[in-house]
């Protein structure tokens, strides 16, 4: 018995980092392709308003088509077919935007929504995938090792184009980012021909969890509703990177050769800060929580109302901590709410809230800048201090359900 359960453990940890090199290299595909994105959307005509729409809506699909992608993953338990899918329409996004002509904004910012539709394909699915094999070693801990190989191909991605920048030389940047997509082309196809051989290599992940199927349905407690409000209002809060591109643009405080660089070290932050808070939640569950977002807190305060470098690098840093704190330990609490029957739709449920969110936020957010930085960093700050506060009474919540 000794002997099968850790051969399952060390499968569950074999199909967990299979499934993050995959991960490792889609976010060096379209995370390489986000930390260009704000200033490459600019250059082709977009104002900072559009690009906060566009940023908004296209995480508004991201997150609502979800709802959609998984249901019919638990009604068909098509897993990989989904997964497949949506990666594929994901990467290959990216290399097409080297097709973008002058003034195209509008093709540009549709290929962005059409990589966020990708995501919403796969996501649910993916997630559930990735839940079976994380129950049998921890699901902070497996989520976490997740994010911090997907976090990896994100800080890789943005370093590789800032090579491109520095070989092109200071030539026409929009030129430049163009040749910077088309490059992205190559982890994009690498990213398709793993996932194909993930499928084949692990057709049944679900074998990884043993635990009993629990009869309950899944239902709207307290203490999730509290959680769903307190994850929403951290998503209104959170300003999308695009803006802070934009804003070191605008502000000359670093080069534009070096904007990529900018989003690697957030990348970087990020993949740290999911392993540290994937393992606390282990340790103290939504706790973790709190800590994570008292750390990011004020980082639009260091980065949007100032045009020092060295402060906003300080914000992008806590920016980090709490992008890489959120990614891990939300999808670790949404699998041990939901039962495993309907862990993809519950997923699709949760995150859908989670991007509407985001929606209106970085909507919002983007008109704020436009009209005075101060104000959108009144409203960021206020949001995620909220977010605390509802994070603490869904924690008693808890406490109070489990009495009863």
């Amino acid at each position: 018995m000794k002997k099968t359960t850790t051969k399952t453990i060390s499968g569950a940890m074999a199909f967990i980092t299979l499934m993050g090199i995959v991960s490792l290299f889609s976010d060096m595909t379209h995370e390489g392709a986000r930390s260009i994105l704000g200033e490459y959307l600019n250059l082709t005509g977009a104002s900072a308003a559009t690009i906060g729409f566009v940023s908004g809506i296209g995480e508004l699909c991201g997150y609502s088509l979800r709802l959609l992608s998984g249901f019919i993953a638990d009604k068909t338990k098509k897993y990989w077919t989904l997964v497949i899918v949506g990666y594929a329409m994901q990467v290959l996004a990216i290399p097409a935007l080297a097709l973008v002509p002058e003034n195209g904004w509008f093709f540009a910012c549709g290929l962005v929504i059409m990589e966020r539709i990708g995501k919403a394909v796969k996501k649910p699915a993916k997630n559930t995938l990735i839940s079976f094999a994380a129950s049998e070693i921890g699901t902070g801990k497996g989520f976490a090792y997740q994010e911090f190989l997907d976090q990896l191909g994100a800080f890789l991605g943005p370093v590789i184009l800032f090579v491109i920048a520095l070989i092109k030389g200071t030539g026409s940047l929009f030129s430049t980012y163009r040749i910077c997509f088309a490059v992205l082309g190559i982890p994009a196809f690498i990213t398709i021909a793993l996932v194909v051989f993930s499928k084949v290599k692990y057709p049944d992940p679900e074998v990884f969890e043993k635990t009993v199927e629990e009869n309950e349905e899944f239902r709207f407690r307290k203490s999730f509703v509290f959680y769903m409000i307190a994850i929403c209002l951290f998503a209104f809060g959170f300003a999308d990177f695009t803006l802070i591109t934009l804003h070191a643009a605008k502000t000359a405080a670093f080069p534009t050769s070096a904007l990529s660089l900018l989003y690697a070290a957030a990348m970087a932050v990020d993949a740290f800060a999911a392993l540290f808070f994937g393992w606390l939640f282990d340790k103290i569950g939504i706790k973790a929580l709190v800590i994570s977002t008292l750390c990011s807190t004020s980082f639009s305060a260091f980065v949007f109302l100032t045009g020092n470098p060295w402060m906003i690098g300080l914000g992008i840093i806590m920016w980090g901590v709490g992008m890489g704190a959120q990614e891990s330990i939300m999808k670790a609490a949404v699998s041990r709410i939901i039962p495993k029957s309907m862990r993809s739709t519950g997923f699709g449920i949760f995150e859908t809230g989670f991007g509407i969110a985001w929606f209106f936020g970085s909507w919002m957010l983007g008109a704020l800048y436009d009209i005075n930085p101060l104000w959108m960093v009144i409203i960021s700050v206020a949001a995620q201090l909220a977010a605390i506060v509802f994070y603490i009474v869904c924690i008693r919540s808890e406490k109070e359900e489990a009495v009863l």
